[in-house]
């Protein structure tokens, strides 16, 4: 398998927008091609680069030349260059082909990108990104980067995907080769078919904490034929851990949690040539945040809030699904089970984000970047009840949880009946009971919704490095002390 390097992605109201305008004159019955540009904002992982297409520039009366193919004026160009320098953002230049599916370039499309990137890298900053788009809407996805002087080579996206009330992903089959049917997946390809199988299979997964929850979703991924998974976890296993984390023995105290799975996996994945990257770092530092930019889809199997703020923050400036899920139980006086609940739900734009849900508050995200949930003498000021004092977990619900979570991610890949999305799901131990989320967007003052599709621009801190900086630029401050005020103000 080809490593991937570079990928795109766009969200399902922008995806229309540009359907409407390069397939106007096809969907007439017309044999015209059209052409735009565009926006892109960078999103860089440790191994790859992707393009966040921010939105369309439309051409405006004399932009462009349309004679059955399209060409684009020089006032165009101009135009677009100056928007992208200054917004601080890439240009993409997009036109469409008369039939569907992932489009390779005709001799006239390379040499307009050719003539295209060194002018757009030297006003931009950032390479020209061109796409192709299908009469489905499926796109093809190129970089253009310079590799010497005066030299521009094309790097194939491995996949372009569109994600908002649904989730379709077009894939480069050169750099994202098809699997093939296997024996050991028969079972699995005959639930859904070969389509929604290779769509799974090539998918790069990964797995932010791998704990009792977390192990378990990256094993059902290994089994259903995932070829690549990622898991991020700085922590160790320790012998109380033994009750309810798949795959760990006593041999295995003291071992890092990634690789005690990631050993596992190599035995039991079914994919051909199958790849397994263990990251011990936290998601709320740079090496963990950068891995988790190199997935397609993120399994947020953690149980403190700044990881999932981390993780919300991706899955809205990134546009990378996060599937998401917790257990929560509360016991009486002499540890009687009062109540268990499990829950997952998908967040992306167009669905409510992992703060409006409810799954983490800024106030004590705050909390956890001053260091406090570490410090036991804070500890031990707080209450029983507050969560950080939470450490009840069973195996069997585990199992439970993990399986729900898994159960939404195939959800949004396999779309059964057309359904693309049934909602997020609660259940509820004690009372054997089944609810849906009755959330169905984001809150209106919700933060996140401006900040959708900014990529690496996502204008306040994320990770641990903003933290740790001797003299943090003052809006980083003043962020957070904002969200703090917000919630204790409500």
């Amino acid at each position: 398998m080809s490593a991937v390097e570079y990928s795109a992605a766009l969200t399902t109201d922008l995806a229309g927008v540009l359907q409407r305008h390069l397939l106007q004159h096809i969907r007439k019955g017309e044999l015209q091609e059209d052409l735009c540009f565009a926006l892109w904002r960078p999103s860089s992982g440790s191994a790859r680069t992707s393009a966040v297409i921010d939105r369309m520039i439309e051409p405006q009366d004399g932009d462009r030349v349309l004679h059955g193919g399209a060409s684009f004026l020089p006032a165009y160009l101009q135009r677009v260059i100056g928007v992208a320098m200054e917004e601080g953002a890439g240009l993409a230049f997009l036109h469409c082909h008369f039939t569907p599916g992932w489009h390779d370039m005709s001799g006239p499309d390379i040499a307009a990108e050719q003539r295209l990137a060194p002018r757009v890298l030297a006003a931009t900053g950032l390479p020209l990104v061109g796409l192709t788009m299908g009469t489905d809407g499926a796109l093809s996805a190129r970089f253009w980067p310079k590799i010497a002087p005066k030299r521009f080579e094309r790097r194939w996206a491995g996949d372009v995907r569109i994600v908002g009330d649904g989730f379709a992903v077009t894939f480069a089959d050169a750099v994202m080769p098809l699997p093939r049917t296997k024996e050991e997946l028969l079972r699995t390809f005959s639930a859904w078919g070969d389509e929604k199988q290779s769509l799974i299979a090539r998918l790069h997964c990964g797995v932010v904490g791998v704990g009792s929850v977390g192990a378990l979703v990256a094993e059902a991924l290994a089994r259903m034929g995932v070829r690549r998974i990622t898991l991020v976890d700085h922590d160790r296993v320790k012998r109380h851990n033994l009750d309810r984390l798949v795959h760990a023995t006593a041999a295995d105290i003291g071992e890092l949690k990634v690789d005690v799975a990631a050993r596992a996996l190599r035995l039991h994945a079914t994919a051909d040539d199958f790849k397994v990257d263990p990251v011990p770092h936290k998601v709320t530092r740079e090496a963990g945040y950068r891995a988790a930019l190199n997935c397609d889809v993120l399994f947020s199997c953690v149980d403190r809030p700044w990881p999932r703020q981390v993780l919300n923050v991706i899955a809205n400036a990134h546009l990378i699904p996060v599937v998401d899920g917790g257990i929560r139980i509360a016991a009486g006086p002499r540890q009687v089970l009062k109540a268990a609940d499990w829950r997952a739900h998908v967040a992306m734009p167009g669905r409510p984000c992992l703060e409006c849900l409810g799954q983490f508050d800024p106030a004590h995200v705050a909390v956890e970047r001053e260091g406090l949930l570490d410090d036991p003498t804070y500890l031990e000021g707080l209450p029983r009840d507050h969560f950080a004092h939470r450490n009840e977990n069973v195996f069997a619900f585990a199992m439970s949880a993990a399986g729900m979570i898994v159960n939404q991610f195939l959800g949004l890949t396999i779309q059964p009946c057309g359904v693309t999305n049934a909602g997020a799901t609660i259940y509820h131990f004690v009372t054997a009971t089944l609810d849906k989320e009755p959330l169905q967007s984001c809150k209106v003052d919700c933060a996140y919704r401006a900040e959708i599709g900014t990529g690496d621009s996502f204008p306040y801190p994320v990770f641990e490095q903003h933290v740790c900086s001797p003299a943090p630029p003052a809006p980083q401050v003043g962020w957070w002390r904002k969200m703090v005020r917000a919630v204790l103000s409500s």
